[in-house]
């Protein structure tokens, strides 16, 4: 990457060799903004949050307006099925997990 470049990633934290990343960032050359890391959610001693060039978000790429109400009314309405003993809508088969998105 050139000098000054921003690295972004919204895709998957395992994409990115985090100790190169720490490491090149320490130099100061370049500049990262990650919404996804690996592991997620960072160590709490992670360097990357003292990092002035390091940006991490919460995972929120893609949740920005009215799917974030939507995704809070499906989490309460999974937790009233579970509550009340009916199966969820939206099961997660655990085979399928290191697939998902």
């Amino acid at each position: 990457m050139p000098d000054g470049a921003v690295l972004i990633n919204t895709a998957r934290g395992a994409l990115l060799d985090h100790e190169a990343l720490i490491d090149e960032l320490r130099t100061g050359r370049i500049s990262a903004i990650l919404d996804v890391t690996d592991p997620e959610p960072l160590p709490a001693d992670s360097p990357l949050y003292d990092l002035p060039n390091a940006f991490i978000t919460p995972h929120l790429a893609g949740s920005q307006g009215n799917e974030v109400a939507r995704l809070g009314l499906a989490v309460a309405e999974e937790a009233e099925r579970l509550s009340a003993g009916q199966p969820l809508a939206h099961g997660i088969d655990a085979s399928v997990l290191e697939r998902m998105a």
